[in-house]
């Protein structure tokens, strides 16, 4: 059994059916973000030296980026959740 629509292409329960239930415009950013990520990761593949204190690190700059990006994402939600 499969549920009606109607001329709008809204199901009997009120959900809406196919993509336009999808692409909503959070969807549309993520999808924004994504795209730009696969961007940057593409264009960003050569080696480069990064200094840690001490050691010195051969590694791809996408990584890099990418490792600064996720210790940032988790110092902002530490923050956040210390302000609730």
């Amino acid at each position: 059994m499969t549920a009606k629509t109607s001329q709008s292409g809204r199901k009997a329960d009120g959900r809406q059916g196919g993509l336009r239930g999808t692409l909503t415009p959070k969807g549309i950013v993520v999808l924004v973000l994504l795209a730009l990520a696969l961007v940057l990761i593409f264009e960003n593949t050569r080696e480069t030296e990064i200094r840690l204190i001490v050691p010195l690190v051969t590694m791809p700059l996408w990584l890099a980026l990418l490792a600064m990006g996720v210790i940032g994402a988790l110092v902002g939600a530490y923050f956040m959740g210390r302000r609730r």
